[in-house]
């Protein structure tokens, strides 16, 4: 397990048995969960509506990339922000179906958040898809309210935006 060479705001986390810290995306284990991710949206939406970024994006100085896991030190989970000027964007957030519903996608989320502000963002900003109903209502119980497009997302029937306040 690789951990990013970027200075961690939090420590390692334990939620139940699970750690959260910054890892390096291109693991292959890290990267096999990425690969979940996107089979699991690909075909619930068209391809112009993927707004995922790829692994090289998630390896750049403003990205938070963190990584939950299991006591086993198995992948659980793993999400990113990217840090702008003005907002930190949530980017690639998903946790394993079945490692849902122990406080996994919460700790990471608050994570994330934490990262964020250490960075300097006032706000989180995210991008998601209208079926992800588990990750809007999620996101929802964390404080997040919908808002609209923001950066270069167009106007797009298939995606939620959503921000908070940091």
């Amino acid at each position: 397990m690789q951990t990013q060479d970027r200075p961690i705001a939090a420590p390692p986390r334990p939620v139940s048995g699970l750690s959260i810290r910054l890892e390096r995306p291109d693991q292959p284990e890290v990267m096999a969960l990425i690969d979940e991710l996107d089979a699991y949206q690909k075909p619930l939406y068209p391809p112009e509506c993927h707004y995922g970024v790829d692994v090289s994006a998630l390896l750049k100085p403003d990205v938070a990339f963190a990584v939950i896991r299991g006591e086993e030190g198995a992948a659980l989970g793993c999400g990113a922000v990217c840090c702008a000027a003005e907002y930190g964007e949530l980017k690639r957030v998903f946790v394993k179906p079945e490692s849902r519903g122990m406080g996994a996608a919460r700790a990471l989320l608050s994570f994330l958040e934490e990262q964020a502000r250490a960075r300097g963002c006032e706000t989180m900003m995210l991008e998601t898809g209208i079926h992800q109903h588990e990750a809007i209502r999620l996101y929802q119980r964390a404080g997040y309210d919908f808002c609209p497009p923001f950066g270069d997302y167009p106007d797009d029937p298939h995606s939620v935006f959503m921000r908070k306040a940091l």
